[in-house]
């Protein structure tokens, strides 16, 4: 018994299982007493190892996701936006949207908690396996003209792209030059359709026309992200200054509804695709 033990040790070292290894002798101990069968033996020992790799897949999941620091869907205080509807968020994290290649839009001012439910949507879709990555526009964009300028334009549009889902945060927050937008446009068209994006943002989708620094571009980019789209409106006052509103102008404290404009016409035939998706709201 003693030599298949050594022997099992070190398959264990050679496989690198070191949780596995860990758990061998008190699996050992409880196999001899009668206290579980050999099957319930190797399901613990593999659950262990399996256990341990997950925990360290997620971990450099949301590293290299750029999601840190993490945030979760449970850390969220829905009692501070009262206008935010929890269950649509919930239903957001269980990630169908992802699979449909659909575009989730969360509007609302600084510091009501966009940034906070896109990371951990980010985290959730993590959790489960896929590809994530998380940017501000103005890295987006900076990333973009980098590879222009290189001539690496295709490669990075494709790195981009093998991630099955692309946070864009803080559009509105900082202007772009008429060249960037032009190039945001070549992402969203790269992916329209094909993969799932969530972006934050400030201003309201009549604005995006200042935004990005030219009406044409802005239509162009909210023909592809309203076509599958879900919007979520996040009204009130910042959380960050919650402690402080007595400080903060008053006619600031709130944010008026936030619309879509109608989604653009479409020339020729109508779409075969599906329209929005009603079903969160």
């Amino acid at each position: 018994m003693t030599e298949i033990i050594d022997s099992i040790r070190a398959s264990l070292v050679g496989l690198r299982m070191p949780r596995a290894l860990e758990a061998l002798d008190h699996t050992m101990r409880c196999l001899e007493r009668g206290e579980m069968t050999a099957l319930e033996a190797i399901d613990i020992l593999l659950s262990h190892e399996h256990g341990n790799r997950e925990s360290r897949r997620f971990t450099m999941g949301v590293k290299t996701s750029r999601l840190v620091p993490m945030k979760t869907i449970e850390g969220f205080d829905f009692s501070f936006p009262p206008s935010l509807d929890r269950s649509r968020i919930i239903a957001l994290a269980q990630l169908d949207f992802i699979e449909r290649g659909e575009v989730v839009h969360l509007v609302g001012l600084p510091g009501t908690g966009k940034s906070h439910l896109a990371t951990a949507l980010g985290v959730e879709a993590v959790r489960a396996g896929k590809r994530v990555y998380r940017a501000s526009l103005a890295e987006v964009i900076d990333m973009l003209e980098r590879a222009e300028r290189d001539g690496r334009l295709p490669e990075r549009l494709r790195f981009f792209n093998r991630n099955s889902l692309l946070i864009v945060d803080e559009i509105g927050y900082l202007p772009v030059t008429p060249g960037g937008a032009n190039l945001f446009f070549q992402l969203v068209n790269s992916r329209y359709e094909k993969g799932a994006m969530i972006l934050t943002s400030n201003r309201g989708f009549a604005e995006w026309g200042d935004v990005f620094g030219d009406p044409v571009v802005a239509t162009a980019l909210l023909d592809r992200l309203l076509h599958h789209a879900i919007v979520i409106q996040i009204e009130g006052a910042s959380y960050r200054l919650r402690a402080h509103t007595d400080l903060i102008p008053e006619h600031t404290r709130t944010i008026a509804t936030i619309t879509p404009p109608p989604p653009p016409r479409r020339r020729g035939r109508p779409p075969k695709e599906r329209p929005i998706d009603h079903r969160y709201g």
